[in-house]
């Protein structure tokens, strides 16, 4: 087994660590500076804008968009495989609010961009995939709705109805993340086109609206244990009110909208997976930067053996975590996104959990520091916790990954 990354992700890593040292953490605290400057806090900071035209610049742009469709490269992105991606958007990780934005490798852009690639018409295409890939506009995954549990997506009561040549969509969602950003100009919608049809799975259907639809209503933003999310568009409750869409605003064919859905969370998963990789790392870093430059009972924090079991067990932790979503990254290459669902499911359930543990002993170590706007650690605490929900909860991963291995036994 050869555990080296390739020429190709050398070169990548290279420039993308040295743009995150040059460009993005410099920048953390100036976009918080221009944020509260800003009319609307859902404005894009100037240095948010810049960051990306560097990032162009530097060829380091649309690197999620694995060619795993047969795609070409050149229209789509770097052309990467998913084992060549996952060190880079661990890279990213390492400062989730502003590097995956600068490289346009944001979700929930990169599911949606994804999913249009993969299901969309040349026409729709056109009109939202392409500005997605070029930065000009923002989308959003409306799923998740209020009054059921979404964890079983056959739960979803949004009606999507035909009515001659058109589509009239009624309904309510929450945690519609990036919905609150203004450039945010289309919703994939999720809802029930065969209400009453046997298959529970082919009841679904997937709608593109356009956010200026008349009887699309933005209602408000929802916080993340105190957070609304500002950087990705926060996470809002939309109201369907009977908003038309044209009929060829369908993606695929009705009944399709399940499994779309999971085409589209397979790669997502592994992407927040990779993230939360480089969220521990930074975890670390500070952990350590903090324990040799505090005392405590007569001696630095970096002398007391509870600090040394801490980052002892971040650091078993977080190597076993990327070996197993490098194992997870080769499989969705080499056997695709179903061969390797039994990996997907366990890398979705074991990093989150243990992201959020080391997170919160670096939180611990810093003690008042840690839980206050000073230092990113409680932001990272928050998204690493809501990992442990989004794309899934925990639960469901862990209910279909015993199953697979029960089966095996009956």
């Amino acid at each position: 087994m050869d555990f080296a990354y390739d020429a190709r992700t050398e070169e990548l890593r290279g420039k993308l660590l040295a743009f995150m040292d040059d460009f993005v953490y410099p920048a953390e605290t100036v976009a918080h500076e221009q944020r509260e400057l800003l009319a609307s806090p859902w404005d894009t900071p100037q240095v948010v804008e810049d960051l990306k035209a560097e990032a162009r610049r530097q060829g380091l742009w649309n690197l999620f968009f694995v060619n795993q469709h047969s795609l070409p490269d050149a229209e789509y992105g770097a052309g990467l495989t998913n084992l060549q991606y996952a060190p880079l958007a661990e890279i990213t990780g390492r400062s989730p609010q502003l590097a995956p934005t600068a490289l346009n490798c944001a979700a929930p852009d990169t599911g949606n961009m994804e999913l249009l690639a993969q299901f969309a018409s040349d026409e729709q295409k056109k009109q939202w995939l392409e500005p997605l890939l070029s930065g000009e506009i923002r989308s959003a995954f409306a799923m998740t709705e209020p009054e059921v549990a979404s964890s079983d997506a056959t739960n979803i009561e949004t009606r999507i109805e035909r009515d001659g040549d058109e589509y009239v969509v009624t309904g309510r969602k929450w945690y519609i993340s990036g919905a609150m950003n203004p450039d945010c100009k289309i919703f994939i919608v999720m809802g029930k086109t065969d209400p009453d049809g046997s298959d529970v799975r082919r009841q679904q259907s997937m709608v593109l609206v356009p956010r200026d639809t008349p009887g699309v209503e933005i209602r408000r933003a929802m916080q993340v244990y105190g957070y609304e999310d500002h950087y990705h568009g926060g996470h809002a409750e939309v109201v369907f009110d009977g908003a038309r869409v044209p009929a060829s605003a369908l993606i695929g064919e009705e009944g399709g909208g399940f499994a779309i859905a999971q085409a589209r969370l397979g790669p997502g998963r592994i992407h927040h997976c990779m993230r939360l990789i480089g969220m521990a790392e930074r975890a670390i870093e500070l952990m350590c930067r903090r324990a040799v430059s505090r005392e405590a009972f007569g001696k630095p924090l970096a002398q007391q053996g509870v600090v040394h079991n801490w980052i002892a067990d971040a650091r078993v932790s977080v190597e076993q975590l990327r070996l197993l979503v490098l194992k997870t990254a080769w499989l969705m290459d080499t056997v695709g996104n179903r061969g390797a669902h039994a990996e997907i499911q366990a890398i979705k359930i074991a990093t989150p959990r243990a992201v959020v543990d080391i997170i919160d002993k670096a939180v611990q170590l810093h003690g008042a520091g840690g839980v206050s706007q000073d230092f990113p650690l409680a932001e990272l605490w928050a998204g690493a916790r809501t990992l442990k929900l989004a794309d899934g909860p925990d639960e469901v991963h862990q209910r279909s990954l015993a199953r697979r291995e029960l089966g095996r036994y009956v």
